[in-house]
């Protein structure tokens, strides 16, 4: 951190402070990481209003309130982790560039600024409905508590941990909407949580020796790459039966394309055994992954719309 050391108390260099702007405190938050999950959240309320015959626009407020403080919530939770990380995130290429690497926003007003959004985010939710401010607490504590200050430190399952608070948005977005969270809801938070295990590991392998330099016990560090591929191959089949437990609701349309992407990711991630450069396999998958989410939620929108 570029930093002056005046009295032993360490001080942020004046040139690098006054440089700060809104964009510092945004990168923050992972803008990234929040709009990919809000796709699943707002598919979340759409889908209740549809299937408790709720119409969206009569209850705008619901959709506001549930919208902003799912986003507000996953803001601050990834704020916090940034501020939990400034140790570590220097030694990975990918990290060293954060506002808490670098040194331009002071570490207290990382943390106020984290606790803040979180905040603000649960009121927002609370506004929406008491399930939503519920489960909005429990992603912000399993990612910031359970995943950030505990397990990714500590074992090789904090991918699984971490894939809880991920796939709690589309449920947040339903309760929002609908408190009595149906059945249809779940299956959505199955279908998040057992496709971010091969999304994420495929980024662990992008980027193992970045994670063993900041000796984070990522299953590719420990294990190796090929027990890595062996689990995400079976994620991957695991999670097309998932997906088509909404076959009956959504119908063959959804069912064909489902089970396209779905044989075509794991068709891909079969054919990391054979080929050679593991590394470029890798970066296949991780598209893949994000490409299937994408279409798959906004599938499930768009065809209760036409």
């Amino acid at each position: 951190m570029n930093k002056t050391v005046l009295e032993g108390t360490e001080v942020l260099d004046s040139s690098i402070t006054s440089k700060v702007t809104w964009r510092d405190f945004l990168a923050l938050t992972k803008v990234g990481i929040v709009m990919s999950n809000m796709i699943t959240a707002f598919a979340g309320m759409f889908l209740a209003a549809y299937y408790m015959d709720i119409q969206l626009i009569a209850n705008l407020h619901l959709v506001i309130f549930g919208l902003l403080g799912s986003a507000l919530v996953m803001a601050g939770g990834c704020t916090l982790n940034n501020y939990i990380d400034r140790d570590i995130d220097h030694l990975m290429d990918r990290t060293q560039e954060r506002p808490t690497v670098t040194g331009k926003i002071p570490e207290k007003q990382v943390l106020l600024f984290g606790l803040l959004l979180s905040a603000l985010g649960l009121l927002f939710l609370l506004a929406a409905s008491l399930t939503a401010l519920v489960l909005g607490f429990i992603g912000l504590i399993f990612y910031v508590v359970i995943y950030t200050m505990w397990t990714k430190r500590t074992t090789s399952l904090n991918t699984i941990v971490g894939s809880v608070s991920g796939a709690v948005p589309p449920l947040i977005g339903w309760a929002a909407i609908d408190s009595s969270l149906h059945p249809v809801a779940w299956v959505l938070f199955l279908i998040m949580f057992i496709w971010q295990p091969p999304h994420f590991l495929a980024l662990a392998m992008k980027r193992c020796e970045e994670y063993r330099r900041a000796g984070i016990p990522m299953l590719p560090v420990v294990s190796g790459f090929a027990v890595t591929k062996r689990q995400m191959v079976l994620y991957v089949a695991a999670l097309i039966p998932i997906s088509l437990l909404l076959s009956p609701m959504f119908g063959p349309v959804y069912t064909a394309i489902a089970a396209i992407l779905g044989v075509g990711w794991l068709a891909l991630g079969i054919a990391g055994f054979v080929m050679k450069d593991d590394m470029k396999w890798a970066r296949l998958m991780f598209v893949y992954s994000l490409n299937y989410l994408t279409i798959i939620f906004i599938l499930m929108v768009v065809l209760h719309i036409v």
